[in-house]
């Protein structure tokens, strides 16, 4: 409360939509110590359920505000740490914006459509240059490692290119922020400007975006908002417009909507901004990574840098899918999750069973009205799905139900051992995963799921962790 009453009476915006930075230094260490303090919240989460009714609702109640402010809290600290670095306080910084559509997904999010140029310096952002991918396209591949050359290219039935459209194919930012690197050194418009690093970007990211920066309007008149920006990036575009003006449109509200979020801030403004941040950072809606090791330390430990499953003690399943039906289906595969957890070892190991599954809406009635570029062959998904165990864990008794799904195998990517198979699922069609987690005896929180991102905000994932029966004792 202290920090946030000395940054309300701050003065925040220094004019001409830039972002006065000295009050955010001021307080981004009372704020990582509050944020410390509160999430404290992890050990009042881990007591045993109560059985007397008084005390269990009080209990409960307690745990729903506490975890609110901490995630509040921990969104706004996290913000905080990345921001006067971001936003260039020490010298002018350039950063590749990568906008995907998530109707094509790809591992981190989906096909990248256009990139920006964004630079940042003392406060104020920039945008412009948007270039589509076909003007990147002649410049190469972004070095794909061999493990990602196997297990994408090599193996079908779609062949990634990893040219920029394919960038996202990466579950980790940081192998799709070096590939951006690669390339953009071989365009004219980049081999002399140094890239500081790169924003992936969402039409889900940008219409909570639209919440707080306004409404856009697109030259036909069309008003897109904080309602209707995503459906109609991620498949009213693709119905009722031509190819040759959907990067276009999708460059107009990355422009706007990002060019503006720190212009005219008060504390309310960038309270807003702090949490969609780390809300839409949560959720693969959006990521960063900074070429600067120091800064990137920051970025990641803030939970700004998406990464394949790495932390032992918040253990995460990590379920990444791209869509080998060369389409924009990806709006009508809808995915849900179940998490439930199984029992609690001795040692500070939990295990769960998941289930996740993947359910094509596609309606017959709606094929005969939409064309070959939104449908691909026939309104299938072909996803190339890809799982991992929690880092310190394992996963056992991995099985699959409905559809068809095929070339089942235990691969390596970049390290790490990863699940893989391709799901062919059909108008109507569901396919199922369904498999067992251990966790690593270090875990001090839930499972949750880590996942490529879907055109909403809902990630589709419930839970059920009642309190283990060590803990009942």
């Amino acid at each position: 409360m202290n920090v946030l009453s000395t940054l309300k009476s701050a003065q925040l915006s220094s004019g001409d939509g830039q972002l006065n930075l000295q009050p955010i230094l001021e307080a981004q260490k009372n704020i990582a110590t509050a944020n410390q303090s509160l999430q404290q919240v992890q050990k009042y989460q881990q007591l045993p359920k109560a059985h007397i009714g008084m005390v269990k609702n009080a209990y409960a109640t307690g745990n729903t505000q506490l975890t609110k402010m901490a995630d509040k809290v921990n969104q706004l600290s996290g913000t905080f740490q990345i921001l006067p670095d971001f936003l260039g306080f020490d010298q002018p910084r350039t950063y590749a914006l990568m906008a995907m559509t998530t109707s094509e997904e790809r591992s981190s999010g989906g096909l990248i459509g256009s990139v920006g140029v964004v630079t940042t310096d003392n406060g104020k952002i920039n945008i412009g240059d948007f270039r589509s991918d076909s003007e990147y396209i002649p410049y190469g591949a972004g070095d794909p490692t061999e493990d990602e050359q196997r297990i994408f290219r090599q193996w079908g039935p779609l062949n990634m290119s990893f040219d920029v459209r394919d960038l996202a194919v990466y579950p980790d930012t940081s192998r799709s922020a070096e590939g951006m690197r690669a390339i953009w050194q071989r365009t004219p418009w980049g081999s002399n400007t140094q890239l500081d690093g790169v924003l992936m970007v969402d039409p889900v990211f940008l219409q909570e975006l639209t919440k707080i920066s306004g409404n856009v309007t697109i030259p036909d008149g069309t008003v897109l908002t904080g309602d209707n920006t995503a459906e109609f990036l991620l498949n009213k575009v693709y119905v009722d417009y031509p190819v040759s003006m959907q990067d276009a449109l999708f460059a107009q509200v990355a422009e706007q909507t990002v060019g503006s979020m720190f212009s005219n801030v008060d504390l309310t403004k960038l309270t807003k901004v702090a949490q969609l941040m780390g809300s839409m950072a949560e959720g693969r809606h959006f990521s960063m990574y900074a070429f600067d090791e120091t800064a990137e330390k920051t970025i990641s430990d803030a939970g700004f840098t998406a990464q394949t499953p790495s932390s032992e003690e918040n253990p995460q399943v990590g379920v990444y899918v791209t869509e080998q039906n060369p389409s924009k289906m990806g709006w009508y595969i809808h995915r849900t999750s179940k998490v439930t957890r199984s029992t609690c070892g001795n040692d500070g190991s939990q295990t769960y069973h998941v289930e996740y599954k993947m359910t094509n809406t596609l309606e017959n009635s709606q094929i005969g009205a939409l064309t070959s570029y939104i449908l691909g062959s026939g309104g299938q998904g072909v996803e190339k799905t890809l799982i991992y165990a929690p880092a310190g864990g394992s996963i056992s008794n991995l099985k699959t139900s409905g559809g068809s799904v095929t070339e089942s195998r235990q691969e390596t990517l970049n390290g790490k051992t990863v699940y893989a198979s391709n799901a062919t699922i059909a108008p109507g069609e569901s396919v199922t995963y369904s498999f067992d987690v251990t966790t690593s005896t270090k875990a001090v929180s839930d499972l949750t799921i880590d996942q490529t991102p879907m055109g909403w905000i809902d990630s589709g994932v419930t839970t059920d962790t009642a309190a283990c029966s060590i803990n009942k004792q």
